[in-house]
């Protein structure tokens, strides 16, 4: 079985402005992180973002936005010798969509990973800047770190066998 760490998005691997980035300009890469990434694929971790987008469903901005952002960071984090395995996104919002089983707290994106990539739920991680996110990984089996908005990856490396 392989193992993976499950990454945020906003407030973890790009600036946190508040609310949903919603325009491809607006879009910051912590650069900060990208020694610690390295240090976590060398360990042998897959790399994977799992991230709400209740935007899309709320029209703040649209799917081509997102994916101008997403196509943005792997396009970065290859210049920079990182490899994302995969990005999961929710583009539900229960107030607009319904419920759904794929946002934060629920574990769905992270279950999808799970099972794409053989991984043992019990060697992977989930960091995040919410609650929410430590909750959907307890929700499935993944070992939680909550960190501050916007903290280098860098200071929680220790926290990850």
């Amino acid at each position: 079985m392989n193992k993976a760490i499950f990454l945020d998005r906003d407030g973890v691997i790009n600036k946190e402005l508040g609310d949903y980035v919603c325009r491809f300009e607006d879009f910051i890469i912590h650069e900060h992180n990208f020694e610690a990434l390295r240090t976590l694929q060398k360990k042998g971790y897959l790399l994977i973002i799992a991230t709400n987008q209740g935007g899309i469903a709320k029209g703040w901005y649209t799917l081509d936005e997102l994916n101008k952002m997403h196509n943005h960071l792997i396009s970065v984090y290859r210049d920079e010798g990182i490899e994302l395995a995969d990005i999961y996104f929710c583009p539900h919002h229960p107030l607009f969509t319904g419920n759904c089983d794929c946002r934060k707290p629920k574990p769905g994106m992270l279950l999808r990973g799970i099972e794409k990539f053989n991984l043992d739920p019990a060697a992977c991680y989930f960091i995040g800047d919410k609650t929410t996110d430590v909750e959907a990984a307890d929700a499935a089996g993944v070992n939680g770190i909550l960190i501050e908005i916007d903290q280098p990856l860098g200071e929680i490396l220790g926290l990850i066998v």
